[in-house]
């Protein structure tokens, strides 16, 4: 998929172009980052180069091989350091968009870098799982709210369930998880995952399953 899925109003970069800036700024090729990450070569040439674009649990090892915030690859340039006190508010619109294949995220409070979690305000676009060749895991908790529409949530010890408005779920994320919209609209949700630390951990399920 190129990556036009950027969203471009927001006059942010698309993550392959933050990825290559990053990595070259570290002085990495494209395999010492492949191997940081976890990932293929091709994979992140493929990223760098706006001929995929990545998945959330992809972007997260990205910003682990690069040892830099998350926020880093959804184009944040501002950082509030890790002092107490810290504050930010989003506006409604305000924060940082970037679509993957099966997800468009708005990340909040993008400002601040090495927060606890990341809280992201999440546009389901996947309608079957089939969408996804396998689900995948990282290290972490996550928690999601439905605001609007309804999803399936797919994980990889559990039957698939179904969650309406005002439901919300709170899993382990080292479980292959994903989620797709069963409404005739993208569902909306608030997703919130915990900070990734260290090197990240990959489980996947056969989409069949």
């Amino acid at each position: 998929m190129a990556q036009v899925d950027h969203v471009a109003q927001n006059n942010h970069p698309p993550i392959g172009m933050i990825v290559q800036k990053l990595r070259k700024h570290s002085g990495l090729t494209l395999n010492d980052l492949a191997q940081k990450s976890g990932l293929s070569l091709s994979a992140v040439s493929k990223i760098e180069n706006g001929q995929v674009s990545p998945t959330y649990e992809t972007i997260l090892r990205l910003a682990v091989g690069l040892n830099v915030d998350v926020t880093k690859l959804f184009g944040s340039t501002t950082d509030k350091p890790g002092a107490a006190g810290r504050m930010v508010v989003t506006r409604r619109g305000e924060g940082i968009l970037q679509k993957t294949p099966h997800y468009e995220y708005e990340m909040l409070s993008a400002e601040l870098s090495t927060k606890q979690f990341t809280p992201l305000l999440t546009k389901v676009r996947a309608h079957s799982i089939e969408e996804f060749s396998k689900i995948e895991g990282h290290t972490g908790e996550e928690f999601f709210y439905v605001i609007s529409g309804e999803v399936l949530l797919y994980t990889e010890h559990y039957a698939p369930v179904r969650l309406s408005p005002g439901d919300s779920s709170y899993f382990d994320s080292a479980m292959g998880h994903a989620l797709v919209s069963v409404s005739d609209e993208d569902a909306l949700i608030l997703w919130i995952a915990t900070r990734v630390h260290g090197v990240l951990v990959q489980v996947s399920m056969s989409s069949d399953n």
